[in-house]
């Protein structure tokens, strides 16, 4: 009973209390609700991340292996591919030394006769050489024409400048130039002169008279067409003093026939004819007229012809004894393997044997 007297009594303060507790709590919720919404969004975004993170690790690792197989895959066959190249490469070597080796064989023992073709070298040598000492000769009278006609036609030089300067020629009275009486002997151009005949004087142009007779010049159109006579010589003419040379000598020297000289003379194609004359001699002193063609099919439509040495009742001659090297026919069986020139490298001899899977060699 009391008990309830004095909740009674406190009944007045409970309601401000109660409300304010409400308005408190209330006041208070809003915050704990955002900090719990905040602690909620880092936890999970936390767990988000590290869940995000194990599944990069994963696929990193899986992408890792996947690649690393496809990288020893594409390895693999590469290596096939290159060991199968060389291997091949040194085959078709090996086959071109067989075949380079049998060929040239073949064709020194069978196709072409060696001592024939011996023979036809020598012949050609022999022309080579008679040719040449042909040449030679030639050219060397060609030379000699040459300093021949070089040697005349300074002769004629001299010549010439002889008659020019005759007036310089000693006399009985006066010494010439060239004939010094210092001198113990004259000059050779002395002699020269001496023997040289003096040219000719060469008459002076005639002037003609300005005063012509032009009474007529009416009745004729060119001034050529009148009369004329020939001029007189001038009265106070001198006698040319010197000796003279003989008309009929003039003459014949005038009209004397043309002399060419040597390159005139030579025609303009003597080289082109006299190289195929010595083309036509060569060809008729031919050794061998069939043709040396090693590499053709010239050969395949021609009936083999044996040579003497291999046709007889005695038998052939045995390969190699004169002119080539012997044949050791053992030497080409053996009971050996075949064995590589190069040696095999360390990546090959790996070769299926570093990358196992669950225990089976690849």
């Amino acid at each position: 009973m009391a008990a309830l007297l004095r909740l009674r009594a406190r009944l007045p303060s409970l309601a401000p209390q109660y409300y304010l507790i409400n308005r408190t709590a209330d006041e208070y919720r809003k915050g704990d609700h955002k900090a719990a919404v905040l602690i909620q969004s880092w936890f999970r975004g936390c767990r988000v991340r590290a869940y995000i993170r194990y599944l990069h690790q994963k696929m990193t690792v899986v992408q890792k292996w996947w690649r690393g197989y496809l990288g020893r895959k594409y390895f693999r066959q590469m290596v096939k591919t290159e060991y199968f190249n060389m291997k091949m490469n040194f085959y078709n070597e090996m086959a071109v030394r067989i075949q380079k080796r049998w060929r040239g064989y073949h064709t020194r023992k069978e196709k072409h006769n060696y001592y024939a073709r011996k023979k036809y070298l020598e012949g050609i040598s022999r022309n080579n050489e008679n040719l040449r000492e042909r040449m030679a000769i030639m050219a060397a009278s060609m030379e000699e024409e040459k300093r021949k006609v070089d040697h005349e036609r300074e002769e004629q030089k001299k010549d010439y400048q002889a008659r020019k300067m005759h007036y310089l020629v000693s006399t009985e009275q006066i010494p010439g130039v060239y004939n010094s009486p210092f001198r113990k002997f004259p000059d050779p151009m002395e002699y020269r002169l001496q023997k040289a005949k003096p040219l000719p004087h060469r008459k002076p142009p005639v002037k003609k008279d300005a005063t012509e007779d032009f009474s007529n010049w009416l009745a004729c159109t060119r001034l050529h067409s009148f009369p004329r006579s020939q001029a007189l010589p001038p009265i106070d003419r001198k006698k040319i003093q010197g000796p003279f040379r003989d008309i009929a000598e003039v003459l014949h020297q005038r009209y004397k026939p043309l002399e060419p000289s040597l390159r005139l003379a030579t025609s303009i194609s003597a080289v082109e004819r006299a190289g195929d004359e010595l083309k036509r001699e060569e060809w008729r002193s031919h050794l061998n007229d069939n043709a040396f063609l090693p590499f053709s099919s010239y050969h395949k439509n021609e009936k083999y012809e044996p040579l003497i040495h291999t046709s007889t009742k005695y038998g052939p001659r045995p390969y190699g004894t004169e002119n080539f090297r012997e044949e050791e026919r053992k030497k080409w069986v053996t009971s050996e393997g075949f064995k590589t020139v190069f040696p095999s490298l360390h990546l090959f001899d790996r070769f299926g044997k570093e990358y196992s899977k669950a225990g089976q060699i690849v």
